[in-house]
């Protein structure tokens, strides 16, 4: 078995996906056979992985997929076995190694958890198969004691397996100092003596102000300090996983193109809109609940839903249907993507209630199309091909459902030989159940010329390689990297 170290965090958001995928990319560069593993993650933004022995895909954490990508390896379920895709504010879809398991809800998934530890350490045993080093990420933090006795994501894998555990606290939100020395003192016993140090991140300014924080830490917990990170620039240029981001995107300087982005319920796979981002003509707007959308958009994109139905209502109660009314009448272009898509049709039906107890809603009526959903749900990466612009695309699909209709005549794009998605009679209005969309290059230079802009001819998965790049060099030079890896056992 590969040597392990894991990275857990004093709460969530405090940038573990972008530190393993940093030191990922940095133990790579030193010549180490180097993999990812987050035993269990909880995101509606979800990429297809493959099933060593399957010809089929299967479903893991976006940040995996990117941790993979730092790695220079292709990412396999085992990387990431138990995902779970809230699709109501108390409940989720569990995917287990790939592969849907079922639905629970908040208290039942804490009873589900014992039985899920074994499809975990099966996958901990499979990932680290040829490997050097395995770098593991945690969820949300291990001072959650509450839910320390069915934990299979901080501490409860830690101890089962063996691995050595570096803290990180994020300075950025305050309070860091108190965070890491509670986490010292809430912890068991057990837990503590699997702590090996601890590093602060998202630091800002003159890193020597910290030294009497680091001595006070030392003080409070007698752990060692593995450095102070900066903000990471470049992180801003790597694919987003968390929604929580999405609360502080805020609009920036006035470009050439407006793309205006509804902030759904159940928001999945959000980071299609990355390479729009990276665009410098366009800029990308994500508009919260009780927010309009705004009228100098040039398109509107509906991106994915892990809860169509329910979003649909939601959509209509913040008035959104109004404004893509209006902004439809003013002449501007709408794109959906999997739920998004399915949104813009007539009609939404799960008959066998497969999202919950709504089983019929009106959809927003913008594409001659209908969908049903289906139990069976697709999952694959996929190469197809821009109908419209005659370009070939890469991406994957992950969705429930299938949309039929007059616009299906007019698709947009062929997947595997087979016709996807649906255009409108006038081409202002189109769909398609194919994440990723926008990372083609050629495409996404055509498409922006077809809303008259001017596309920066960017490489979008190289810029992503060179933010893995920088980062790793970042933690290199402010990160003690020897010890660090020195500690993985």
């Amino acid at each position: 078995m590969a040597k392990a170290i894991m990275l857990q965090g004093t709460g969530s958001d405090v940038g573990k996906t972008v530190l393993v995928a940093g030191l990922c990319r940095a133990a790579t560069k030193r010549g180490l056979k180097v993999r990812p593993f987050k035993p269990q993650n909880m995101s509606n933004n979800a990429a297809v992985a493959d099933i060593p022995g399957d010809s089929g895909g299967g479903e893991i954490g976006r940040a995996q997929w990117l941790q993979a990508i730092a790695c220079g390896v292709a990412p396999t379920i085992h990387m990431n076995p138990v995902l779970l895709k809230p699709q109501t504010d108390v409940g989720a879809q569990v995917i287990v190694q790939g592969k849907v398991f079922g639905e629970a809800r908040a208290r039942d998934y804490q009873a589900l958890k014992g039985r899920l530890m074994d499809a975990v350490l099966d996958s901990w045993a499979k990932v680290g198969e040829g490997a050097d080093l395995v770098i593991v990420e945690g969820a949300g933090s291990p001072a959650e004691i509450n839910l320390r006795s069915r934990d299979i994501a901080n501490m409860g894998f830690a101890t089962r397996a063996g691995v050595p555990v570096i803290l990180v606290g994020d300075i950025d939100r305050g309070g860091v100092i108190a965070s890491v020395a509670g986490t010292h003192l809430i912890l068991p016993d057990e837990d503590r003596r699997m702590i090996a140090g601890y590093l602060i991140n998202k630091f800002r300014g003159d890193v020597s102000l910290f030294d009497d924080g680091i001595k006070a830490i030392e003080k409070f917990t007698g752990w060692r300090c593995f450095g102070v990170v900066p903000w990471l620039k470049a992180a801003a240029r790597l694919p987003s996983e968390d929604s929580v981001v999405l609360e502080r995107l805020a609009s920036g300087e006035k470009r050439a193109l407006k793309v205006a982005v509804p902030v759904l319920s159940r928001i999945a796979n959000f980071d299609d809109l990355d390479p729009l981002k990276a665009e410098p003509q366009v800029e990308v707007v994500f508009v919260p609940p009780g927010q309009r959308l705004p009228q100098d958009a040039g398109l509107v994109v509906i991106p994915g839903s892990k809860s169509t139905i329910g979003d649909l209502l939601k959509f209509r109660e913040n008035g959104w249907d109004r404004d893509l009314a209006a902004h439809r009448k003013r002449g501007g272009h709408i794109v959906g993507i999997c739920g998004g898509f399915q949104m813009l049709g007539h009609i939404v039906r799960d008959p066998d209630g497969i999202e919950g107890s709504v089983t019929e809603t009106q959809g927003l009526g913008l594409l001659d199309v209908e969908t049903v959903m289906e139990p069976e749900k697709t999952v694959r990466n996929v190469s197809a091909r821009s109908v419209p612009f005659a370009l070939p695309l890469e991406g994957y699909e992950i969705h429930l459902g299938r949309t039929t209709g007059p616009d299906t005549l007019r698709p947009s794009a062929i997947i595997n030989g087979a016709d996807d998605g649906a255009i409108s009679a006038d081409g202002k209005v189109s769909g398609t159940y194919m994440h990723g969309l926008f990372s083609a290059d050629a495409f996404r230079a055509k498409f922006l010329e077809s809303l008259g802009v001017k596309g920066g001819g960017i490489d979008y998965r190289a810029e992503v390689e060179r933010a893995l790049d920088e980062i790793a060099a970042e933690l290199e030079t402010h990160l003690d990297c020897d010890a660090i890896f020195g500690q993985a056992r």
